[in-house]
């Protein structure tokens, strides 16, 4: 049975690179059915392709997934562009259909209206300084491939998957001040635009908070958390985790196999009580 809800908002998808988990999103996807799907930027990583990225069948798939979405569904789509699919800046505006692409727009939630921007254009280093954040950019992509031979070697031992490259970045002072120093600009520009919240991506950093009476969202990536943000018919919102949706999903078959096995088990003593009678 499919999850029913209004919204879902996702972010840093990153298709075109190895860190990308895009078998992760659809499966996802599949588990969900709303009424607006929000892809708040960098769904495309356009940096990465064309310097050694690569085009999979798999990030095909993902896009597979929307069209089914919006024609079998009736799902509209919101694509906005983010700082590595920059090169949508050429098409935009651009409405086809249920599906639009654009920079930014005005979503309107549970009587609260919410500035969706994916939030680099508040981030000098990646608007001002491009060869700074390209360099950077290398940096990250390292850690990204330490995460995947630390995960790899974790999936052999049996163990769960560990975001290393979230650690790390939670462990760094600089890191943390450039996201509490993001998340207040992101803020600041919500009561800018007169909105009650903000709905960003961008720094990987999911989050839901309260920030100088601003609502703060940010939908995290599909590179590391793997985290989706979800608002249901009452304007509630929520951060969802895909391994701990997996894990409930792992839990739910035990306890219905369980449930068949009690029942199987029920009804073969039923049987052989009723032969002894």
């Amino acid at each position: 049975m499919k999850t029913s809800c209004k919204t879902i908002v996702i972010s840093d998808v990153h298709l075109g690179t190895k860190g990308s988990k895009t078998k992760e999103l659809v499966r996802f996807l599949k588990q969900y059915q709303c009424e607006h799907l929000i892809l708040n930027g960098d769904i495309i990583d356009g940096w990465q392709l064309k310097k050694s990225g690569k085009w999979k069948r798999k990030h095909t798939r993902f896009f597979n997934k929307l069209l089914k979405m919006i024609e079998k569904e009736g799902t509209k789509v919101t694509y906005l562009r983010g700082n590595h699919d920059d090169f949508l800046d050429q098409i935009l505006p651009l409405q086809i259909g249920n599906l639009s692409i654009k920079k930014d727009m005005i979503l309107k939630s549970g009587g609260k209206e919410f500035y969706v921007v994916h939030g680099d254009i508040f981030d000098s280093i990646t608007t001002q300084l491009k060869w700074i954040a390209k360099l950077g950019d290398i940096g990250y992509t390292f850690l990204l491939w330490l995460n995947r031979q630390y995960n790899y070697r974790r999936l052999k031992k049996g163990l769960p998957y560990y975001s290393l490259s979230q650690m790390i970045k939670a462990k760094v002072k600089r890191a943390v001040k450039y996201i509490d120093d993001y998340e207040e600009q992101l803020s600041s520009m919500a009561r800018y635009k007169n909105c009650d919240g903000i709905i960003c991506g961008h720094i990987h950093q999911p989050a839901i908070k309260e920030i100088n009476g601003i609502t703060y969202l940010n939908s995290g990536d599909w590179v590391e958390s793997m985290t989706a943000l979800t608002e249901d018919f009452e304007g509630n919102w929520s951060l969802v985790y895909f391994n701990d949706l997996i894990e409930q999903m792992d839990q739910n078959r035990r306890e219905e196999l369980q449930k068949s096995i009690d029942f199987k088990e029920y009804l073969q003593e039923d049987i052989i009580s009723s032969k002894a009678g």
